[in-house]
């Protein structure tokens, strides 16, 4: 639905040209990168230094084109360890030097040969910082990179017809295709994680606590997630329009309002917000990167986040039992909330990280903790 590849493997892309077309009409030129061919969907670009590979591989950027800002991708090659998922989920990638060769011992293969092997194509050789400065001053919009078609009237028709990320549901596309576990069979803490996209490492930091996560995909019934008897739920991020996603958020209610502790991540947050009463909206070009500073309103202290989201939750102190917890110190945006009814709460920024700063990953010992208090008092 997102990309398309007519590819030719064996060409040697460093001398190929490429084409970034806009929305708006908007033209960069560079050099081709990985499969040779056209992709697209909504642009947007990514303040990390590195981690450049998790990003490629994070389940919330399925369907979107990537600018990265770093000058340099590819230097330290990539590995089959430093993923998110089970492939790449960008549609396509920008950025500005990429190396096709690569010098880390740990490295299996370059990033050029990974999109290849994952008909992933790309663009390098632009101005990655006129790029941004144009979405942050226009906004998120559609666009096209092409290496085999040099019509640039065609391309941006394609731009045109590309579908807008409001109102798509994308966490179904992206979803685990079944049931699994992860962590110890014997552990006493069970823990549910609704798959919307979900990270691989906010399992794993779940399972290194010592809880049994159970995997569900994204359109499993309430019904079906409560006869697994879980002590806790886990929400997780994902791709897409939250406001789309009607039968996530009938699920996300019922398990909340039933009692059970819960803590959502970005769009797991969203989820909440919305089962909880409060509305979400599309930002005008997101947050994406590992610097992001947020303010802890309980505790007072401030954080750097990893981050990864185009929309975002509207506080409304009119609704009841939902308490504003984060808030982010550059744009004000709501970044973490919590029930006052029930044993839930949810942020929107990624205290799993990978790649990003570790100073949010208090978030899950919270969470354990709330699951263990609220299993102490029902013995009570």
């Amino acid at each position: 639905m997102y990309s398309y590849e007519i590819c030719t493997p064996e060409v040697n892309t460093q001398s190929i040209p490429a084409l970034l077309v806009l929305q708006d009409g908007t033209v960069f030129r560079g050099k081709a990168i990985g499969k040779i061919g056209t992709t697209y969907g909504e642009i947007c670009f990514n303040t990390g230094m590195t981690g450049y590979q998790e990003i490629f591989t994070d389940p919330s950027y399925f369907g979107q084109l990537l600018v990265m800002t770093n000058d340099h991708i590819g230097n330290y090659g990539v590995t089959d360890t430093e993923v998110e998922s089970d492939e790449i989920k960008i549609s396509g990638l920008v950025c500005k030097k990429f190396s096709h060769n690569f010098s880390r011992k740990m490295g299996a293969y370059s990033v050029d040969e990974y999109f290849t092997r994952n008909n992933l194509v790309g663009i390098s050789d632009v101005d990655t910082r006129q790029i941004v400065r144009h979405i942050r001053q226009a906004g998120a919009m559609n666009a096209v990179i092409s290496s085999d078609n040099t019509d640039v009237e065609v391309l941006k028709k394609m731009a045109a017809e590309c579908p807008d990320m409001s109102g798509l549901e994308l966490a179904s596309k992206v979803t685990c295709s079944e049931f699994h576990t992860l962590g110890s069979l014997d552990s006493a803490l069970r823990i549910a994680l609704i798959d919307f996209g979900s990270k691989a490492n906010i399992a794993r930091c779940l399972a290194e606590r010592g809880a049994l996560v159970g995997i569900f995909p994204a359109k499993t019934a309430a019904a079906d997630i409560q006869a697994w008897n879980p002590d806790g739920l886990m929400l997780s991020n994902g791709p897409g329009d939250p406001a789309a996603m009607d039968y996530a958020i009938a699920t996300v209610k019922t398990l909340v309002d039933s009692g059970i502790p819960t803590f959502g991540i970005c769009l797991g947050h969203q989820l909440l917000s919305l089962a909880s009463g409060l509305k979400t909206f599309k930002m005008h070009h997101g947050h994406r990167g590992c610097n992001h500073p947020v303010k802890n309103l309980v505790t007072g202290r401030s954080e750097i986040t990893s981050q990864n989201h185009g929309f975002a939750v509207e506080f409304d102190t009119s609704v009841p039992n939902v308490k504003l917890t984060h808030v982010n110190l550059n744009d004000d945006t709501v970044e973490g909330i919590s029930r006052t009814d029930v044993p839930a709460f949810s942020v929107q920024h990624h205290p799993e990280a990978n790649p990003g700063p570790h100073d949010s990953w208090y978030l899950f010992d919270q969470f354990i903790n709330l699951i263990q208090n609220h299993k102490a008092k029902q013995k009570l």
